[in-house]
């Protein structure tokens, strides 16, 4: 495998580690740009990953960024940006406004590809974090350099929010009955080991990359059998109907013209209706519906092997707690 020089952005968040971890395994020359000086043990956690050099920089400097990503002069850019919150002033700034700016530095160094770490979800967008990533994404398949966009399903720590308060014996949450929704789940690790495989495969170059873990899909139910399962808990569901949090995303937009705080809540309440209802796989352009067969997997790490580390890593194995 050719060694090459590679750029990451956002490297100090979950994915963008393994993701350098995974390229510095595999022998290439890594750069990390942030955003921050890391704290002590972020930055020991940097060295300790093969000597990652360290490079900060102002994002939302286009002109610093430029001079920066021009001395680094890396083949490829690999950006694992993505706003926190999903906030529109915040997807505007990140989703969109980083990366583009870093496109703009990435194609006056010369750098030849251009890897984006987008979503799943954006096949359907109704977001305001959806449509900044949609943006960013139609100016890098238009940009000369060459790209790859990878689109991953869920991740395993978003599924993983009722892990403890199953096995403390509280109810698992549904939305509806638990069945409106499906996904492949990725980890992290094998979402960095399908990313760092892009970099030496010619059919990733210009591509659109949907990518799930092993099958099959999983629904919100399922996820719960799973914990009851593990954790010797007799079944236990509480339902959420997700027409609540429509209506507070309509009662908070009310307030969205004149108060920023209103207008956040709002998105959240909406991004939290989304998640109720979408599923995470492949949309069948000719159907409208999603597809867990036209989703790919990648992988070998499951949901139930994660679940079962976090409970034996927090004592909440089978067993241990009493109700």
């Amino acid at each position: 495998m050719q060694r090459i020089r590679i750029l990451i952005a956002g490297a100090s968040g979950t994915i963008g580690r393994v993701v350098a971890e995974a390229l510095i395994g595999d022998g290439h020359e890594v750069v990390c740009l942030l955003r921050r000086s890391p704290s002590g043990e972020e930055a020991a956690g940097f060295h300790a990953q093969g000597g990652a050099r360290i490079v900060f920089a102002d994002l939302s400097d286009p002109l610093a960024l430029r001079d920066s990503v021009h001395d680094i002069a890396p083949s490829c850019v690999v950006s694992c940006l993505a706003s926190r919150s999903g906030s529109p002033k915040d997807a505007q700034a990140v989703d969109y406004a980083a990366n583009s700016n870093l496109l703009r530095a990435a194609e006056h160094a010369g750098t030849e590809h251009f890897l984006l770490l987008s979503a799943i979800c954006v096949q359907r967008p109704q977001l305001a974090f959806q449509h900044a990533k949609l943006a960013f994404e139609k100016e890098l398949i238009e940009s000369p350099v060459e790209h790859t966009i990878v689109r991953p399903t869920a991740f395993f720590k978003s599924l993983s929010g009722q892990v403890a308060r199953v096995a403390r014996g509280k109810p698992f949450l549904l939305f509806g009955g638990g069945e409106l929704t499906r996904c492949k789940p990725i980890s992290d690790r094998d979402l960095a080991r399908f990313i760092a495989g892009c970099m030496s495969d010619p059919e990733a170059r210009n591509q659109v990359l949907p990518i799930g873990g092993p099958g099959p899909a999983i629904s919100p139910r399922g996820q719960g059998e799973l914990l009851f399962g593990l954790t010797g808990r007799e079944p236990n569901y509480r339902s959420v109907p997700p027409a609540l949090f429509g209506a507070a995303a309509r009662v908070l937009s009310l307030g969205a013209p004149v108060s920023d705080w209103f207008a956040e809540k709002a998105e959240y309440a909406r991004i939290a209706k989304y998640y109720a209802t979408q599923s995470m796989l492949v949309l069948d352009p000719e159907t409208g519906e999603y597809s867990e067969e036209a989703t790919p997997e990648f992988g070998s790490d499951t949901l139930h092997g994660h679940y079962e580390k976090l409970l034996h890593a927090d004592g909440l194995q089978s067993g241990t707690l009493g109700d």
